[in-house]
């Protein structure tokens, strides 16, 4: 088991967000971590990060302890971060960007190189040149993904990598994500759209009310129509 959590609890301020979260990520593998909007899932990907501190409970990544590190120290460690609001730094070009994210590789393993992100994504290629501030959205987000993998992390926490993305560049992303796994890289990924959750993973973990409501694979949760009306389905 590559990275094990066990009773995650986080506050923003008095409010009690994260209940105790329990989940498991193995080596290479996809995780979904699905939920309604307020679930917690977000939360529980920038508590894992440091973030925001998480108040109770335990999170290792192959044996390390992550909380109670910063988000640098969490990142040393082997977690990468790929966040919804993307946060690019506008004013360096996308080659400057991807230099930023440049870590050594971990456990003598081979190093993610800028070549191999832009094979990914041409369209960064052809851009490498322009202020980040200036790329679409669709482009923006392959270039965070980019720059998080160009850290060489264990595992990846990726916050809704397809949300407002043009189904062609959806495709993209998620047969970059596949590519990700096939290198050896595990996945955390939080996604809006049940179909490529279900598609992706070999895992998946259903929250509500800031706990896991379900765990099972893609099969069983497709055997469970109580659980996608009463957690997942939007009324």
């Amino acid at each position: 088991m590559l990275l094990k959590v066990e009773g995650l609890h986080a506050h923003y301020g008095k409010s009690h967000i994260l209940h105790g979260v329990d989940l498991t990520v193995e080596e290479a593998s996809i995780v979904s971590l699905l939920g309604r909007n307020g679930s917690g899932r977000s939360t529980t990907l920038k508590t894992l990060m440091g973030i925001l501190p998480a108040t109770q409970g335990s999170a290792k990544l192959a044996g390390q302890e992550l909380t109670g590190l910063r988000p640098f120290e969490v990142a040393r460690a082997g977690l990468g971060y790929v966040p919804e609001e993307r946060l690019v730094f506008p004013n360096l070009t996308v080659e400057e960007n991807l230099q930023m994210g440049l870590q050594p590789p971990r456990n003598g393993g081979t190093a993610w190189t800028i070549e191999d992100m832009y094979q990914y994504f041409p369209r960064l290629k052809e851009r490498r040149h322009n202020k980040a501030g200036t790329l679409s959205g669709g482009e923006q987000q392959m270039l965070t993904i980019c720059r998080s993998l160009l850290g060489n992390p264990r595992v990846l926490l990726i916050d809704e990598p397809t949300e407002g993305l043009a189904p062609k560049i959806v495709e993209v992303v998620m047969e970059v994500i596949l590519d990700i796994k096939k290198r050896g890289v595990a996945v955390v990924l939080v996604e809006q759209k049940l179909t490529i959750a279900l598609k992706v993973a070999q895992k998946i973990f259903v929250m509500g009310h800031g706990e896991i409501v379900f765990e099972g694979t893609p099969d069983e949760l497709r055997s469970r129509p109580d659980v996608r009306r009463n957690w997942l389905e939007v009324s």
